[in-house]
């Protein structure tokens, strides 16, 4: 009987391994990715038949300004070096010590002489 027990026991456990393989294979198997996915389709299709419109040279009109180049400056040497010099050449010369044309001559302070203390008569 042992032997016989063995023999029904082996065709169950083969069977009860085939239904378990074939119920992880339906298990695992993606039935999503089978499927035709609707909207992916539709903006695959719109993506490819779209067709951007045409760009014009007269598009950026409004939006970009016109490009004017900056004045170049003006040249030091460009400027009225004539008036300047006959300017220069008019100016009166100071002297350190005189006094200009009309006026009188003012006394010249030393700061930096130092006075002589007086000594304080010593208390014996």
């Amino acid at each position: 009987m042992l032997q016989s027990l063995k023999a029904s026991r082996l065709p169950l456990a083969r069977a009860a391994r085939r239904q378990a393989v074939l119920q992880r294979r339906t298990f695992l198997a993606p039935t999503a990715a089978l499927r035709a996915d609707l909207v992916q389709d539709l903006y695959l299709r719109e993506l490819k038949g779209y067709k951007p419109p045409p760009v014009k040279s007269s598009d950026s009109e409004g939006h970009v300004q016109k490009f004017s180049p900056p004045k170049a400056p003006q040249s030091p040497e460009e400027s009225d070096i004539a008036n300047d010099l006959k300017a220069y050449e008019n100016q009166q010369v100071e002297v350190e010590g005189q006094a200009a044309g009309g006026e009188a001559s003012a006394t010249e302070e030393d700061w930096f002489e130092e006075e002589e203390e007086e000594e304080a008569p010593a208390a014996h």
